[in-house]
């Protein structure tokens, strides 16, 4: 079974380079990995992340 990391908001914008409003509104219109909500907290996968970085 693969682990995959789960990331925080911050881990994100540092990967990808964008800021915070630039990625939910990615988020919105379909061209970004949507968060996984773990109560109140959003984090998003890594491999989803490392996908879209390479497309």
């Amino acid at each position: 079974m693969k682990i995959n990391k789960l990331l925080t908001i911050q881990e994100v914008i540092k990967i990808v380079g964008i800021k915070k409003s630039t990625l939910y509104k990615l988020i919105k219109e379909g061209k970004f990995p949507q968060q996984i909500k773990i109560g109140h907290l959003s984090r998003w996968r890594l491999s989803d992340i490392q996908d879209w970085v390479d497309n």
